[in-house]
């Protein structure tokens, strides 16, 4: 059986200093052949150098991204690796699920994650949808993604410049390719989300930033939508201002007029609200929505902020990261 399947290196992006690595221990446990698997952690400070440093020194036909934090379904190599048969499937990719374990905050922060409202065809990232499928950067993560080493090396890697969005950036690269890009449902990893309210704004407006920044380097009519947040935020402001604005603008004609897309935007909140509830129970869906609200400003935050970030373009513009490899016993 062995024979039949392609050899697979499974990349670990970790910190110099960490001792305890979540996805090390699960990656073990995968169902493949022995000998056709290899496990490497990347130690270093960026994880797009420390991923393109790995992909070049590895063994394998395949490459399988994890976090450090996933902890993959047992069965992801097999499944996964029976996509490739399909000469022009270059990656395969699925969820990160919040586990059943995780505490009632990271919960209502899966929510939040898994709501069209908050993050639309993204949402596919953080919970089961539909069937198998060809699929793109809007859908599939770099916590639990698998490619063709050989389509990764041609695409010349990820930028090293990005971070995040770096797998966004070289997906668009490979689809421009003719490249095929699969969505599975049951390919997934658990993977708890942000612990605090404090760590969940920082990750959005870290989305919203690197959004921002992969749409500077590398612009594309798919990026659009991710406008809306910033241009959500500008309108906020401007209803804020209103307030003290001078003339016409006090009149009560004026404020029912401008405010009235915001009224459509909390009804919005509303049925997601309701839309929720059987899936994740009324308590969790009370709590999610005001944080749908807070997911598009932070986001919106960090896309302006990311607008105007200094990029470094070339890799002699940007500081040599050390990183170190280390080849994992199973």
């Amino acid at each position: 059986m062995s024979d039949d399947l392609p050899s697979v290196s499974v990349i670990i992006a970790a910190r110099p200093d960490q001792s305890e690595i979540k996805a090390v221990a699960a990656a073990r446990c995968l169902e493949y052949p022995k000998e056709q698997l290899e496990i490497l952690v990347a130690r270093g400070r960026q994880p797009s150098v420390q991923r393109n440093t790995a992909v070049r020194a590895a063994r394998g036909e395949l490459i399988y991204f994890l976090d450090d934090d996933s902890v993959p379904a047992v069965t992801n190599l097999l499944r996964a690796a029976a996509h490739f048969r399909d000469p022009k499937v270059q990656m395969v990719g699925g969820p990160n699920l919040c586990p059943p374990d995780a505490p009632h905050i990271e919960k209502v922060f899966g929510v939040v994650l898994s709501s069209w409202i908050a993050f639309g065809p993204s949402r596919a990232r953080y919970v089961k949808t539909g069937k198998v499928r060809a699929s793109g950067e809007k859908e599939l993560i770099l916590c639990n993604l698998m490619a063709r080493r050989s389509a990764l090396l041609d695409a010349g890697g990820f930028n090293e410049a990005l971070y995040p969005n770096e797998e966004n950036a070289l997906m668009d690269a490979l689809q421009k390719r003719g490249s095929t890009l699969l969505y599975d449902p049951d390919i997934f990893v658990l993977r708890r989300p942000r612990p605090s309210l404090r760590s969940f704004a920082r990750m959005l407006r870290t989305y919203g930033r690197g959004r921002a920044e992969q749409f500077r380097l590398h612009p594309t009519f798919g990026s659009a939508p991710n406008f809306v947040p910033p241009l959500f935020v500008l309108y906020l402001l401007s209803l804020a201002a209103m307030v003290f604005a001078p003339g016409n603008f006090r009149d009560a004609a004026w404020k029912i007029i401008w405010a009235a897309p915001l009224a459509g935007y909390g009804l919005a909140l509303l049925l997601q609200t309701i839309g929720s509830i059987p899936a994740h129970g009324m308590i969790r869906s009370l709590f999610a929505l005001p944080l749908l609200l807070l997911s598009h400003v932070f986001y919106g935050i960090g896309f302006w902020r990311g607008l105007f970030t200094d990029l470094k373009r070339d890799a002699a513009d940007r500081p040599q990261v050390p990183v170190m490899l280390e080849t994992v016993a199973r």
